[in-house]
């Protein structure tokens, strides 16, 4: 297959880190506007600037993508553009609901359908799809969840006889350098995706060996788009973590901040491919959990476990019927007409999107529905009407 295809999927690939990029910018920065530690703008600069720091710190979860989860040798060019397909087209969905669901997940499920498509039960390592994948989908947010839990109470306990304005700036100091920190973690784990995807398509092109690491300008070029997108915001998303789940105090948001880049980084070391958004709603869960008050909206809390349940399954069957399109026509003409459908698509949803704009401005607004806050009760008396 010619070189048009293969730079058609490198692009189709960094098109996707940017949307992982203004997808997941609610995971580190959620907390922190909630709270008003930083200002939105400033947030997302800051989530950008350690996002493409954070990319060039490890390369263990790109190699897990590159080969860690299918035979590279059954891999072609048609199926690396259909899973990126599958991957692309349940973030743009999830983002248009404002849902915070798993971009590496929507990833590793589009590559996988498309896989099977193509070459079968065979070509996927199942045992490392469920110890690199599976396993930590589902001890990830349980550990986060019990970590935040924890931590929100120890400091609501350690700092109970210090006036809330003196413990609240204090604490929005140390907020800030978590989130930086959870924005450094993101690009130690998100970037590398992407880079595996990559080096992936590069493999079955054979323009690198198999089992080799990604290029230096790959780690680049992902770094770059992954940035690019977190400066971007995804604001539908950043307001319901901040606002739609729970109702973030400093002492939560530091808490849930700081559970959340430890969970990542340790991940991150081991190689694991990691959801960001799994480990960063686990906190804020976690964080109201062990408030002094303990609420949180399960209501929003259950339709974002739907969409976890959902990404794998749902992105395998976009990247299967995008292969099944691509590999009907044939060849470069396959990818090239998935890619303009692909284009067309996206704008497609964008342009819907900009009927009920989601802005920066309309984060500290608290949701709308059953499960919204109920006001506290007036201190003050409130004249009736005539």
């Amino acid at each position: 297959m010619g070189d048009t295809a293969l730079i058609l999927v490198v692009v189709t690939a960094l098109a996707f880190d940017f949307t992982n990029g203004f997808h997941d910018t609610a995971n580190a920065m959620a907390a922190s506007i909630a709270t008003k530690a930083l200002r939105p703008k400033a947030a997302v600069a800051v989530a950008a600037l350690l996002n493409l720091t954070g990319a060039f710190l490890s390369l263990s979860v790109a190699a897990t993508i590159a080969s860690g989860l299918v035979n590279t040798h059954l891999i072609t060019l048609p199926v690396v553009f259909a899973g990126l397909a599958g991957g692309i087209a349940w973030n743009l969905a999830t983002w248009y609901l404002g849902i915070p669901s798993s971009s590496s997940h929507a990833l590793i499920g589009g590559v996988i359908g498309s896989t099977l498509a193509a070459a079968g039960t065979d070509a996927v390592k199942w045992h490392g799809l469920v110890q690199k994948v599976v396993i930590p989908a589902v001890l990830a947010p349980v550990v986060a969840v019990l970590i935040a839990a924890l931590g929100t109470f120890l400091i609501y306990r350690i700092s109970r006889g210090v006036r809330p304005e003196t413990r609240d700036r204090g604490l929005r100091l140390g907020q800030v350098g978590a989130a930086s920190m959870m924005s450094l973690a993101h690009g130690t784990n998100d970037a590398q995706k992407t880079m595996g995807v990559i080096t992936l398509a590069l493999i079955a092109n054979g323009s690198l060996a198999a089992g080799a690491t990604s290029p230096f300008w790959v780690v680049v070029a992902c770094a770059v788009a992954l940035a690019l997108g977190t400066y971007c915001g995804g604001w539908r998303i950043i307001h319901t973590l901040g606002k739609g789940l729970v109702t973030i105090e400093p002492p939560q948001g530091l808490a849930a901040d700081s559970s959340s880049a430890a969970t990542i980084l340790l991940s991150s070391h081991f190689g694991y491919s990691l959801s960001t958004t799994h480990v960063a709603s686990g906190s804020i869960v976690g964080s109201g959990l062990g408030s002094r008050d303990g609420r949180v909206r399960w209501g929003v809390a259950r339709r974002m476990a739907t969409a976890w349940l959902l990404t794998l399954p749902a992105a395998g069957l976009v990247g299967a019927g995008c292969y099944a399109m691509v590999h009907g026509i044939g060849g470069t003409a396959g990818v090239v007409v998935g890619f303009a459908v692909l284009v067309a698509g996206s704008a497609a949803l964008f342009a819907r999107s900009r009927r009920a704009p989601v802005g920066h401005r309309d984060l500290h607004a608290e949701p709308a529905g059953p499960d919204a806050p109920t006001p506290a009760p007036s201190t003050t008396e409130t004249p009736v009407a005539a």
